[in-house]
Order: structure tokens, then sequence, then C-alpha cells
């Protein structure tokens, strides 16, 4: 019998992020060109993006929604994941197997997918296929990923309480820390959740007693790391030469300590490149408050007002838009302490 209790913590692991769009020609020079990824355009009316040995990293498939419509979590073994399965079921919300075909375009052996917060599905799979050709990557150091996952995901919400608390009951997710920060006039509080050694795998950033989200995307940004300092800094000058908007310049995190600049991705969410953050020791972490997201640097860039009144637009709208955030996944919500 499947113990729905048993911790798995350090066995989840970001893997993959799918990408709908229709900008295909724009994605095929911001990730390949620009940020450094492989690009493998072997199967028609879809793109992969590679950061290591895996087959996919980025599933670019065509449609309108101009956003990442799923994250996918790669799970240690199949034990961990009958454990999320079942504790899915075990509070009614469905699950779907993907078909072979969905799994072979992610790259991984099988995998199931259900319903996640912000409109954004999540998947989980146990074995990721290796590709098929040799890796071609424009950094030298390569990128970070291996028990880390890929990188992290951002997310803006109304009902940060639910999301913290259905991240901590499906994955066993833990807070690394706080930052409080006023942008675009609005004070936000962020709240960052890692899944394993990787400071956070999750951001959760909400406004202060306003129940309005400013982002249009399900995702406010994605990160990816690299290896080597330089290879951060030539990714931020070909993001400038090939005429990419920058939404940050590069600068230093106050919380985790990365090195990052953000780049605004084909999409409209943004896309973190970032170097050297440091690795949470279980044993001595205590999570703390911050004040402000960076130590220096990670000033805006381009069209800086035009999108801050956007993004005014797109918070005024919210207001009256009801946000799912699967409740029979977010227990009784996580309070700040």
């Amino acid at each position: 019998m499947i113990d729905v209790t048993d911790d798995i913590f350090g066995r989840v692991h970001l893997g993959y992020l799918v990408i709908e769009t229709e900008k295909f020609a724009d994605w095929r020079r911001f990730g390949r060109d620009a940020i450094g990824m492989h690009l493998d355009e072997t199967l028609p009316d879809l793109m992969r993006f590679r950061l290591d040995d895996n087959a996919c990293r980025f599933l670019v498939q065509h449609g309108p929604a101009e956003d990442t419509t799923a994250l996918g979590w790669h799970v240690d073994d199949h034990a961990t994941f009958d454990t999320i399965e079942a504790r899915i079921r075990a509070h009614g919300v469905p699950l779907a197997q993907g078909s072979a075909e969905e799994a072979a375009l992610r790259g991984v052996e099988r995998f199931v997918r259900f319903p996640g917060p912000n409109g954004l599905t999540q998947e989980i799979y146990v074995t990721a296929e290796s590709g098929s050709q040799p890796l071609h990557l424009a950094v030298q150091g390569g990128f970070v990923t291996g028990v880390d996952g890929l990188g992290h995901v951002a997310i803006a919400t109304k009902n940060p309480h639910q999301m913290h608390g259905y991240f901590r009951s499906v994955f066993d997710a833990r807070l690394s820390d706080y930052i409080d920060e006023t942008i675009s006039g609005l004070k936000f509080k962020i709240r960052f959740l890692r899944v394993n050694e990787r400071h956070h795998s999750v951001a959760i950033a909400s406004v202060n007693r306003l129940p309005l989200n400013p982002i249009r995307t399900r995702i406010q940004h994605c990160n990816i790391q690299v290896a080597e300092l330089d290879d951060m800094m030539l990714a931020y000058q070909r993001v400038k030469e090939l005429g990419f908007e920058m939404a940050l310049s590069i600068g230093q995190h106050t919380n985790d300590k990365e090195l990052s600049f953000y780049a605004v991705s084909p999409s409209g969410f943004e896309w973190e490149v970032g170097w050297n953050p440091l690795v949470v020791d279980e044993a001595t972490w205590t999570p703390t408050t911050h004040q402000g997201i960076s130590l220096w640097g990670h000033t805006p860039e381009g069209h800086a007002v035009a999108t801050m009144l956007e993004r005014l637009k797109t918070g005024a709208r919210s207001v009256w838009r009801a946000e799912d955030c699967v409740p029979a996944l977010a227990g009784a919500g996580v309070a700040d302490s």
C-alpha cells in the first residue's frame, strides 16, 4: 500500500517546460542564437531546446497562447511517482495519462498530467530520454541541471497561500525565504520554495493585500543557470545585439546571491539567465525575509514605462477574473510567519 505521507523532498526536480507560440522564427533566434541552447528541429511543427543530454528541456509547440502551458517534473523513481499520483487521486483531482506520442515529444518514457495553479498544468515523469544528436551549445561551460533540475519558474498569483499549499501538498516543497519589494508602484511579497537543494524551483509573487495579478502569462519568468560567468555575460550581449528586449540588466539577488539578467522571451514572459546561486544546506538553513530583490543591478531596460502601464491594466482586469488555485490540493494554505 502506498504511503501518501512519505516525504519526497529531494526526489523531485524541474525537468521541462511546454510553451505554446505562433512566433517560431523569433523563438528559434531567441533560444538558439541569443540564449545559446541546443535547437532540435527534427520534428514537424515544433521545436525542442536542450540544455544537456536530455532530449527536451523546452518543448515549443504551435498555438495561440503565447505562454508556458505546462511544467514537467522529473522524479527519482517509480515509488515517488506512485506517491504523488496517489496524493492527487486521494484528493479527488483528476489525472490523465499522456499519450505515447506526447511522451515522445517531451523526451520521456511516460508521464501523467494534472491541474495546477494559475492554469499551469503539472506533469510528472521518471525516465528522460537522451537526445539523439550531439549537443551543440553556444555556452562553453554548459548549463547547470542534474540534481538541481533545469532552473526555476516564478508565478504571479492572487492566492499565494493556496499556491504555497499546493506545492507543499504535492511535492513536499519547503520555504526558503521571502522577499518584500515594490515593483511598478505595487508592493509585492515573493515566497521562494525549494523541492531539492536548489534554493528555489518555484517563486510565488503576490501583491500585498490586493486581489490582483499584473502578469498576463502563467509564469512571470523562467530561469536557467550557466556554469561559467563569461557565458552569462556573453548571453546578455547576444540578446542585445540580436535586438531582443531586455527587461532587467545584470545584477545580483539578495536571497540566493545569483548573478543574472532578465530578457523578454518572444511570448512575453521573462527569461532569466543566471550564474552561481547558493545551494541550500538543509542542516543549517533558516527562512528569512529580505528587503528588495537585488543587492545591486537588475535595473529596468527597454520599454519599462510601457511594460508598467500594461501590467497595471492587466492587474485591474484580473480583479474580476477567477484564478484556479486547485483548492483540493491547497490544503488550508500556508500563512506567513
